[in-house]
């Protein structure tokens, strides 16, 4: 759904020639909200050298199409791309997960700005999946 939202999801399906651009976006991502903001800019922007927006006009109007010269980079370039969004939008919502196991971080959207963990459907799942798997390995 992400990519096609992007503009890719047809022309695109996942292959292993897709994973070093993806790890090279994720770590850039990485150092840019966890790490030194100026050698994150520079990943990112090195990130977002693979890629570009054309503007185009479609049947339901203007719009914009994301272009990639290999397309191999376009899931990662449109990660850095929709990065970009967060901090212009509210810098100050970008946390960490608070559990110390999790890598992940999140945009806050609740009212108040307090939220500090996934959903629980999301988060209860992956502990009864982890449960599950401990039992089935014990």
């Amino acid at each position: 759904m992400w990519l096609a939202t992007g503009g890719l999801g047809e022309r695109l399906t996942a292959d292993a020639a897709m994973l070093d651009p993806t790890l090279q976006a994720r770590e850039a991502l990485r150092e840019a909200v966890d790490g030194d903001p100026s050698r994150g800019a520079a990943l990112v922007d090195a990130v977002l050298e693979h890629g570009r927006i054309r503007p185009a006009l479609t049947a339901g109007g203007p719009g914009e199409r994301a272009e990639s010269g290999d397309p191999a980079w376009g899931p990662a370039w449109l990660a850095a791309r929709d990065y970009l969004r967060l901090p212009a939008t509210a810098p100050d919502r970008i946390r960490r997960r608070a559990h110390a196991e999790r890598v992940l971080h999140f945009f806050k959207t609740s009212r108040n700005g307090t939220r500090r963990r996934c959903s629980m459907a999301v988060r209860g799942n992956r502990a009864k999946a982890s449960r599950h798997y401990a039992r089935s390995r014990g």
